[in-house]
């Protein structure tokens, strides 16, 4: 378990505002009737850590800084959208870029490799001239963008090729980025959007002729070198981690030595791009559910790339049935599905219909990204229905939409998903390119949802829940976090566990960091 850092500035905070806060917060709630229970209200003595915890982030959201290191120190469970390119700093990528030699373009900003031309300049040139150093973070991120001959939405995405160059040789680095910065934020999952096989797949699909019938299609690759492809990715995987534990130091001897981000549970979903050509994007799905199949570091397949674009727009359909098709061979590969990360002008009013509905109905998705455009979906509230029916979590990316899209505050669908049942969790999406962390997506949680902490503390357990883990739930019912009848006479606080409950979360991934979750948020609410 990582160090806990005192709270004791945080309290001071705490006591000085408390009163106003509390009062300003209970001035906003609606008006209710009075009875026998509520003009007796609870003692401070009587109320439970949960409730006092509760308390203490009403008082905190009264100010950014109070609000901050409340949540800083707030258990969070897992992020299960984050894209590893666009999650690790542009200030990193500058140092990095450097150390490798790479050249930076004076008008585009973008790096390539060398020698430079008469265009370029060293990358290492940043380090020692803070104009442009600060020119390049402001081009490889949203950091002091204002939308005027280029939107948000394409500046963020414009920013990716930009970097492109230094990314694929420092994964691992990036990977302990996260993880450190993670574990201070006190989140203990991460599930990586990556490409193990440096986009190689795409080249792949392009040598052959699309055919319709994907199980033809399927065979012809399989036999035409495929399985190769997966043990290159696999030896991929083997060099990220090692490089990732050679930064933080993970494994050694000396317990002073390593890094409190090794602690940090890494997973990788793999990302398939999706703007290619047919026999390209279902080449890159079937290594991806191939990968999944034979590495238990992979757990699961997603499609990235704007969902705006031309090619996504006219084959989302196809898509889905590639996904479909590939669901019936590998049953057990997870699948989570970018869809509805759209807004009203973004696409005409009909591709705004039928994204979310075909990859949950259609492509099997057991989780949704962003899903922001759900009201404005064939039948929402069916939809929703549906949703929450067949237990689909959304993963809910609110920096994201907001930069990106616009999309915030009461123009975001995440508490009508709350309403309809619909699971949900918070999750950063390119924390990096977005200038953002999880605590600030909990923060933007509280302050544009108005969210209170028992909300935020089912949303962490649902990032967990829905995680795609090895293994059985720590809840025999994932709604009510009813534990399990080999845990249910235990309490996470305590050091004495027993024999079937120690069984049972050694047998199974996804309640032992359930259990971990739990424990952190004992710990967490016993300080209040």
């Amino acid at each position: 378990m990582r160090p806990v850092r005192s709270l004791y500035p945080f309290l001071l905070i705490f006591g000085t505002v408390s009163t106003f806060a509390a009062a300003q917060s209970f001035r906003d709630l609606p008006a209710r009737p009075i009875t026998a229970a509520s003009q007796t209200p609870p003692s401070k003595s009587t109320e439970t850590p949960e409730q006092k915890t509760a308390h203490a982030l009403e008082a905190a959201r009264a100010n950014d800084g109070a609000l901050n290191a409340f949540l800083m120190e707030m258990p969070k469970g897992g992020d299960l959208h984050n894209h590893v390119t666009g999650a690790a700093y542009a200030e990193n990528y500058i140092r990095w870029a450097a150390a490798d030699g790479l050249c930076v373009d004076r008008g585009s900003r973008t790096l390539t490799a060398p020698p430079c031309r008469e265009t370029q300049i060293e990358a290492r040139a940043a380090l020692g001239d803070p104009r442009l150093y600060g020119e390049l973070i402001d081009a490889w991120s949203m950091r002091h963008f204002v939308a005027g001959t280029i939107s948000a939405h394409d500046h963020f995405f414009d920013t990716f090729p930009k970097f492109n160059a230094v990314t694929n040789a420092h994964i691992g680095d990036i990977m302990a980025e996260l993880a450190e910065r993670n574990s201070d934020a006190n989140l203990q999952y991460l599930e990586l959007m990556t490409m193990p096989d440096d986009s190689k797949s795409i080249g792949f699909g392009a040598k052959f002729t699309w055919d319709p019938n994907l199980a033809v299609l399927r065979k012809k690759m399989i036999e035409g070198g495929l399985p190769q492809l997966v043990a290159d990715a696999r030896r991929n995987l083997d060099a990220w981690d090692a490089q990732k534990n050679a930064t933080l130091h993970c494994g050694e001897a000396n317990p002073n030595t390593v890094r409190p981000g090794c602690g940090v549970t890494i997973r990788h979903v793999y990302a398939a791009l999706r703007a290619f050509a047919p026999e390209q994007v279902f080449a890159q799905l079937l290594l991806a559910f191939e990968l999944a199949n034979a590495d238990p570091r992979v757990v699961g397949v997603n499609m990235v790339q704007p969902e705006d674009w031309l090619v996504p727009m006219r084959d989302y359909d196809l898509h889905m049935k590639m996904v479909s098709f590939l669901h019936e061979l590998y049953p057990r590969v997870h699948i989570s599905l970018h869809a509805g990360e759209l807004a009203p002008g973004l696409v005409p009013p009909d591709g705004l219909r039928f994204h979310i509905r075909e990859a949950v109905e259609q492509a099997h998705a057991e989780r949704i990204g962003h899903g922001v455009d759900v009201m404005y979906e064939e039948d929402p509230q069916h939809l929703l229905t549906e949703m929450a029916r067949r237990n689909v979590m959304v993963e809910i990316c609110l920096t994201s939409n907001d930069v990106i899209l616009g999309v915030r505050g009461k123009q975001h669908p995440l508490k009508m998903y709350l309403k309809a049942g619909v699971p949900v969790a918070l999750a950063t999406d390119d924390e990096g390119v977005s200038r953002s962390d999880i605590t600030r997506e909990y923060a933007k949680a509280v302050e544009d949802q108005g969210l209170d902490y028992a909300t935020l503390k089912n949303l962490a357990r649902n990032s967990l829940e829905h995680a795609f883990l090895a293994g059985a739930s720590l809840w025999s019912d994932g709604h009510r976090f009813t534990m399990v009848k080999e845990c249910a006479a235990d309490h996470p606080g305590e050091h004495n566990t027993s024999v079937p409950c120690k069984v049972f979360l050694k047998a199974n991934d996804r309640a032992h960091e359930q259990w971990r979750l739990e424990k952190s948020f004992v710990e967490f609410e016993g300080k209040f």
